[in-house]
């Protein structure tokens, strides 16, 4: 039994709330109501803790000398990690809970009942902040009546606070359907706010070696989640877009007024740096684009997903023995749109093993296409699918090495085939689609083409150097000459972040002028390093 939180009880609870989380992840994203990703409740807390616990991992050893307590640099380690891990509302809501709760008793001396209560008070008043549209009935009634029962129990012994805090929280969410219509209908606990009474039982168990006197309810029956309504947000939105930003505090502001003009279901939380830090985004909208065209205006966008609601399945839970989806890697906004728009579920660039293998589980199906657009995701993407293997999804890896190759397997995607065959036939596209891209050279080298000096305008076809020139739109031209030399019918141009105005157009009326039998689609890609890429079948 404790009388304080130290650093070493943070540890614990943090694991201890990462294995009854996962424990009881089927039975959380079984509290769907509504079959959208960020409604995977169970699911992203559990990766949204899995990344807190690993930044504690990686970070004890590291306290600053002039910084906070031991207990409090574990706690704001833990938070930060739920902060660039954080999935979903419910893993955000969950990483500013943390991070409420560690700003609280991070310059404590010690942590005992009252601190506890101070800390949960703080924490709900975060989670608050948090959320655009408040709803009660949610796992914010439940953290603030975790708050309200703690500070009741008026007390400093810590065991007698934690019992009371998880107590208040447990009849909190039991109330949850009296005040959330859609909770009712569906026959349901909020999800959110079972996920964190299972946390609040951890800290329990930790501090008095005991299992909590009221534990969370257990579930009532759920009918169909394709029957029942939404449960946060609005149906009117078909987009799930969220990222990190760096970016300053006056400019996030501006960013959450833009965002609540493009849609619903609006979060954007930080990490409490002074100055320009890390914030967590996550917003319901139509036009992808615009979303994150803000994030860039307000500072640097990154680790960006953007999921469609209507390919997702009802439940990771329940996969689909005949669904079958596709992941495709992508760096810059319009071309993650435009595979959104194409029914996959996007990943962005240079992702690991286990962000391809959660974007897999995520998809509910059990036969999955996975299109890396990189020769060295390839390699990451063929490891995540023998551990898909494992758990009895079926992964086929279409070795893609540019965008356009991916979309050009993905046109020919039909689901009326069998997978083995589907898979051929997007392979085969995608080998058949040939591929450049346009960049500048950043250092003197000695290529296939040449050598070359920095500022020079390369070509690469295939990955090797074709033309060296002094002029962007005249090489672009030229390499789409090169390429339709050996034959094609469609054109596809990206055009990048940094691409000049007009050089896809520019391009476009030279395929017309030269080539007038020849279809062109162009679109704005927003990839960094390539002004433009091109694909030709």
């Amino acid at each position: 039994m404790l009388d304080t939180l130290d650093a070493a009880a943070v540890r614990r609870w943090c694991a201890g709330g990462l294995v009854a989380l996962r424990r009881h992840q089927g039975e959380i994203d079984e509290l769907n109501v509504y079959p959208v990703p960020d409604g995977d409740t169970g699911t992203n807390m559990v990766l949204t803790l899995t990344s807190a616990q690993q930044a504690l991992a990686m970070g004890l050893g590291t306290l600053p000398e002039d910084g906070p307590t031991p207990h409090g640099h574990a706690l704001r380690l833990m938070a930060r990690g739920a902060l660039l891990g954080a999935r979903g509302n419910s893993g955000v809501i969950l990483s500013q809970i943390l991070r409420g709760f560690a700003d609280a008793v991070a310059p404590l001396p010690a942590v005992r009942g009252r601190a506890l209560a101070a800390a949960l008070r703080d924490a709900t008043a975060a989670a608050y902040a948090a959320v655009a549209r408040p709803v009660e009935g949610t796992v914010l009634s439940v953290v603030a009546a975790a708050a309200h029962a703690a500070e009741r129990a008026d007390s400093d012994d810590l065991r007698a606070v934690a019992r009371a805090a998880s107590g208040g929280a447990a009849r909190a969410l039991a109330r949850t359907p009296e005040q959330l219509p859609a909770l009712a209908r569906a026959g349901v606990v909020d999800a959110g706010g079972r996920g964190l009474c299972l946390l609040l039982d951890a800290l329990v168990e930790v501090v008095t070696g005991e299992s909590p006197e009221h534990p969370a309810p257990a579930p009532r029956p759920v009918r169909p989640p394709a029957t029942a309504v939404r449960e946060t947000g609005s149906e009117e939105y078909a987009y799930e877009v969220q990222f990190l930003l760096d970016a300053g505090p006056e400019a996030v502001d501006r960013l959450r007024v833009e965002l609540a003009a493009l849609g619903d279901s609006l979060v954007v939380v930080g990490d409490g740096t002074a100055g320009t830090g890390t914030w967590n985004v996550h917003v319901h909208v139509n036009d992808v684009g615009a979303a994150i065209e803000a994030g860039v205006v307000a500072g640097r966008p990154h680790r960006i997903s953007v999921t469609r609601f209507a390919d997702q399945p009802a439940t990771t839970a329940r996969m689909e023995p005949d669904g079958r989806a596709a992941v495709v890697v992508a760096t810059g906004t319009g071309i993650a749109e435009l595979f959104a728009g194409e029914g996959a579920t996007v990943v962005p660039g240079n992702p690991s093993i286990g962000e391809l293998l959660d974007a897999v589980r995520a998809t509910g199906a059990a036969r999955v296409v996975v299109l890396p657009n990189d020769p060295d995701t390839q390699a990451v993407a063929n490891a995540a699918a023998r551990e898909a293997h494992a758990l009895g999804v079926r992964v086929s890896v279409v070795p893609t090495r540019s965008p356009v190759q991916a979309l050009a397997a993905l046109a020919v995607r039909d689901p009326a085939r069998r997978f083995a065959d589907d898979v051929i036939a997007m392979a085969e596209a995608a080998g058949a689609c040939r591929y450049a891209e346009v960049c500048y050279a950043r250092r003197e080298a000695l290529t296939v083409a040449g050598p070359c000096r920095p500022g020079d305008v390369l070509a690469l076809v295939e990955g090797e150097v074709h033309l060296i020139g002094a002029d962007l739109t005249d090489t672009c031209a030229a390499v789409v000459d090169r390429m339709l030399g050996g034959g094609g019918e469609l054109v596809t141009l990206l055009s990048g972040a940094d691409a000049p105005e007009g050089l896809a157009e520019a391009v476009r009326e030279h395929v017309a002028h030269r080539w007038p039998f020849v279809e062109v689609q162009a679109y704005r890609g927003g990839q960094p390093h390539f002004p433009l890429l091109v694909g030709v079948e």
